[in-house]
């Protein structure tokens, strides 16, 4: 837990750094799916100024994303574009280590694509991504993960077309069998809004398809929460759950 959104922001962009460094040092690239949401979109930023634009080794990171719209890239709701403005523009990373969903064409179809290029750039290896970030829903949800859709119960496809209930807007997202077998999985979430949702998360002893963020678990891997001090200030002290 930080104590403002500003220490949160800077953290979070020192491990994210860090994370990238040690799967670089450990197997010579890193594949990182990467959230929408304004705290990340500030994370981003950071990651894109010294001392981390000059001291990650761009050339052998791939960036991918837990989800998008379908909208088109220049879309002022595209995750992909976000990131484009806030990082991608300031990086020296090669265009085809940037693997964005095509939100522009039909969802099932983008779905299906991005399956395809996520196990083709992974080649003969595990789908595994060393990192996932992940925002936190004010309905629980992750990714576009939302309650009571058929993605949240997806077990064959690491990719598949949603919509999101509330919005009627259409997304595609990655799935919980991609999600959950992350080598690390970080949560970042910040603001009094969500305190509610993340007091209900962390006290839920099983997880629960009503509340989707309760179903990340990583089968053999680390999950990571990191929260300022108002998104965490309903957490229950007796729960024993760790904060950064």
């Amino acid at each position: 837990m930080y104590r403002d959104t500003t220490a949160l922001e800077q953290n979070a962009a020192d491990e994210i750094a860090a994370v990238m460094g040690r799967a670089v040092n450990d197997r010579g690239v890193c594949f990182v799916a990467l959230s929408g949401g304004e705290t990340p979109r500030q994370i981003y930023r950071r990651l894109g100024m010294d001392p981390h634009k000059d001291n990650i080794d761009w050339s052998r990171v791939h960036l991918f994303f837990s989800d998008e719209r379908s909208v088109p890239p220049n879309d002022p709701q595209s995750n992909y574009g976000m990131v484009e403005r806030a990082l991608l523009s300031g990086i020296n990373i090669p265009r085809e280590n940037v693997h964005r969903i095509k939100g522009e064409i039909e969802p099932s179809l983008a779905a299906r694509e991005y399956e395809h290029e996520i196990q083709n750039v992974r080649g003969a290896q595990s789908v595994r991504f060393d990192l996932i970030l992940l925002g936190l829903g004010e309905d629980g949800h992750v990714a576009s993960l939302f309650p009571h859709t058929d993605a949240v119960n997806e077990q064959i496809s690491l990719v598949c077309p949603v919509m999101n209930p509330d919005q009627n807007i259409q997304r595609v997202t990655l799935t919980f069998p991609i999600i959950n077998n992350a080598r690390e999985i970080l949560f970042l979430v910040s603001g009094k809004r969500k305190a509610s949702i993340v007091q209900r998360v962390l006290g839920m002893v099983k997880p629960t398809s009503d509340m989707p963020a309760t179903m990340v678990r990583p089968a053999d891997g680390i999950l990571h929460w990191m929260m300022d001090q108002d998104a965490a200030s309903q957490i229950d002290p007796t729960t024993g759950v760790t904060l950064h």
